[in-house]
């Protein structure tokens, strides 16, 4: 079919970059859906019945329909297949199927996936045809009904999500935190607890996100170990926000995984021991401790700070005191790594467009509808996430290289 160009380079059916873009991907699909059953004939040559004719030949074409992919509404006419073999346990004919489109298909998978990335734009499932209709240039077989039907399917991605193997992960680094996104979770004090790692290739993957309560050693020691019996190895580090329930169960499950105490949720800790006029410089104290070159700094900084604050204000103080060592443990870690182990802004980051979206939302529905809204939020979020600075160093940490102060150490030749 043919479309009238107007002036301002758009057609009838909208802008002409479009029209190519569906009028390729129509090709495209078509090429695909022919080789397919060629192939698929071809494989049955062989078989043929007492007069030598072929059971598995061309036989016309299906009635067009459209279909709605990432580029849009195109028409597709399928070839049909004349098969005449017969199940020998059913004694039912068979018959081909496309595994490229399946007979009930309407829809490109890639549509559910644009749903969440609506949702993070603040738009309600009311919303999503008309906004889908800008995106694709149509809405074939897009109700409302078969949005609502598409996020159902939502929970059972994260069901398959929060069951997968974890054996061929390797995870050196993991942030871990609790968020309080506003959804409707089980209980009064719920919250969802989130853990992201680094693989060896320096990219990172969320690796669980469950409901929990934040300072409950059950819950955090039930995901940890959840994690576990799926083939989690030790992290080598875990950056945490200092949770007293994190701190065991870490120390339970993984007790190899050195801890990191995450800096920007110590801060206003210490802030909160102080009268609002010494906050100012308290703040720039401990600032300069975790920015200092090396742990020889880091620990001047935190004795000047005592010295300073320690008289009038000994609570504040012991709040960096006490966890000096979690607070400095990234010291023994690669330079380049510091800006990332020092805080769980990773997961503050990621979570602070799920909470926007959330915000606008009248709750999800069930606890386990939330919790999955929440999870695809993250899930397209995730596939923006940049890979660490000095990402080829991560295997080097794995490997057990040692470094101090930030620098690696060649280790000594062992001698017979």
């Amino acid at each position: 079919m043919l479309s009238v160009v107007t002036d301002d380079s758009s057609t009838q059916s909208g802008s002409l970059i479009d029209e190519i873009v569906r009028e390729a991907a129509r090709r495209v699909l078509a090429a695909a859906l022919e080789a397919e059953v060629n192939q698929y004939i071809a494989e049955l040559a062989a078989e043929t019945d007492e007069f030598g004719r072929r059971l598995a030949v061309h036989n016309g074409r299906h009635k067009a329909r459209t279909v709605v992919t990432a580029a849009g509404p195109v028409e597709v006419k399928a070839l049909r297949v004349n098969d005449r073999r017969v199940d020998d346990e059913t004694r039912e004919r068979k018959r081909f199927s496309s595994k490229i489109l399946p007979p009930w298909c309407r829809k490109s998978p890639k549509i559910s996936e644009v749903l969440p990335l609506l949702y993070l734009h603040g738009l309600s499932s009311g919303d999503f045809v008309p906004a889908l209709e800008q995106f694709l240039g149509g809405t074939a077989g897009l109700s409302a009904a078969t949005v609502t039907r598409l996020t159902k399917q939502w929970s059972d991605d994260h069901t398959a999500f929060q069951n997968r193997d974890l054996s061929d992960r390797d995870f050196v680094y993991v942030w871990a935190d609790s968020v309080y996104p506003k959804v409707r979770l089980g209980q009064a004090h719920s919250c969802v607890l989130v853990l992201l790692g680094v693989r060896l290739d320096g990219t990172k993957e969320l690796i669980a996100l469950a409901e929990g309560l934040r300072e409950s050693t059950e819950s955090w020691a039930y995901l940890l170990r959840d994690c576990r019996r799926r083939g989690m190895r030790d992290p080598g580090l875990v950056i945490g926000d200092g949770a007293m329930g994190l701190g065991r169960a870490l120390a339970e499950v993984f007790p190899a995984a050195r801890p990191q105490r995450c800096w920007v949720h110590k801060a206003p800790n210490v802030a909160n021991c102080l009268p609002k006029s010494a906050q100012p410089g308290a703040t720039k104290a401990v600032q300069e401790t975790y920015n200092a070159e090396d742990r020889t700094h880091a620990e001047k900084a935190i004795e000047a700070f005592a010295k300073t604050y320690g008289a009038k204000f000994p609570k504040a103080v012991a709040k960096i005191t006490e966890d000096r060592g979690e607070l400095l443990a990234f010291y023994d870690f690669p330079a380049e790594h510091w800006i990332h182990l020092r805080t769980t802004s990773p997961i503050e980051s990621t979570f602070s467009t799920v909470e926007l979206r959330t915000k606008v939302t009248r709750g999800a529905g069930s606890p386990a509808a939330a919790l999955a809204m929440v999870f695809k939020l993250v899930e397209s979020a995730q596939a923006r996430w940049r890979a660490i600075t000095g990402a080829h160093l991560v295997s080097l940490v794995r490997a057990g290289a040692r470094f101090e102060n930030g620098v690696l150490v060649e280790r000594e030749e062992q001698t017979a």
